[in-house]
This record gives C-alpha cells, sequence and structure tokens, in this order.
C-alpha cells in the first residue's frame, strides 16, 4: 500500500474525498429526502442488459426495521454502525427464483456499481458510507426474508462521520494496479 502519493490533479473530488467512516455523528440523521435522494442515485447505475438486479433495505434509528437489522450486527460492526443515521441492507437479484435459474450472472459486479452511486452521491450531500460484510448473514436472511432469487450480500452505514479521514490513507498505487496477477507471457 502507498501512502505517499495524492490523487492525481484532476481526480474529481468527491471521489478524492471518498472515504469510509470508523465513527459516525450519531446527532446526524438521514431525513426521508436524503434517502430518496440516495436510492435514486443507486437507481441509475449501469447494469448487465439493463437488468438491475439490486434492491435495498433502509432502516433509520427508530424504525422497526433498523432494530430487525441492528440484531445481527456484529460486536465490531454494531461499535461504530449503530452511530450511523442509516443503515442499508444490500441485495442482489442472482436466481430467477428458488430453483437455481440463474437470473444474472453479473448480479454482484452490477450490485457493486450500484452501491458505488450510492456511495458518491452520501458524498455529495456531505454523508459519508461505509460498507461491511460483519453480520450474522443467516440470521438476517430468515429475518428479512427476501424473495425467492435474492439473496443478502453487504451492508452500508451511511451518515455524518464523527471525524475527518485518516491523513495518509493507504491505496494501492495505479503501478500496482496494473500489474497482473497472473503470470507474464513467455
Amino acid at each position: 500500500m502507498n501512502r505517499d502519493h495524492p490523487p492525481l490533479d484532476g481526480l474529481h473530488p468527491l471521489l478524492a474525498g471518498r472515504f469510509s467512516p470508523s465513527k459516525f455523528d450519531p446527532s446526524g440523521a438521514v431525513d426521508d429526502h436524503a434517502v430518496a435522494l440516495l436510492l435514486e442515485a443507486a437507481r441509475w447505475a449501469p447494469s448487465a442488459g439493463n437488468s438491475q438486479p439490486w434492491a435495498y433495505v433502509t432502516a433509520r434509528p427508530g424504525e422497526v426495521d433498523h432494530a430487525r437489522v441492528a440484531a445481527h450486527l456484529a460486536r465490531s460492526s454494531a461499535r461504530w454502525a449503530l452511530d450511523a443515521g442509516l443503515l442499508v441492507v444490500t441485495l442482489a437479484h442472482r436466481y430467477v427464483d428458488d430453483s437455481g435459474l440463474l437470473y444474472s450472472e453479473f448480479a454482484d459486479y452490477d450490485l457493486g456499481q450500484s452501491v458505488a452511486h450510492l456511495t458518491l452521491q452520501a458524498q455529495a450531500m456531505g454523508l459519508a458510507a461505509h460498507q461491511f460484510r460483519a453480520f450474522d448473514l443467516e440470521k438476517l436472511t430468515a429475518e428479512l426474508r427476501p424473495g425467492p432469487g435474492w439473496e443478502i450480500v453487504t451492508m452500508i452505514a451511511v451518515g455524518r462521520p464523527a471525524e475527518p479521514p485518516a491523513a495518509g490513507r493507504a491505496r494501492r498505487s495505479v503501478a500496482d494496479l496494473r500489474s497482473a496477477p497472473w503470470a507474464p507471457s513467455r
């Protein structure tokens, strides 16, 4: 990981400033309009064949779904995610139904694109998003009972960060991105 090189000049500030906070301001509520904007941004993501194989369960503190979702967080996530103004469960439409017939082989990739759109919209609104997978997937699935062919993938905590990003955030260099993880040709 390279901590020495700042982003290249010209990188959009939303991208350069994005970070995943480990602390949220518990007073930073996410109102109805903000939730609608986040989901609107997610809706406009590209997807294979325009299949849009994603769905979200949103839950704010004080709402019934928040308690249902929060109950399944790992202790490591609960320490910081419960202070966020919004918890979001992400789902991918992987199969047509329970038969195992594939709906979209790109469902997880497309969901990731949708989450990236939501994340950048949050950044544009002065919010931050922290994606995570530290929760009991089996119990959360039993709790939310997604429809046939839908599977829970991750969660996102969204809210006002309680502290600025750490200095010298570690990112792989562009040269590392270009160095192939496969064997060089002979």
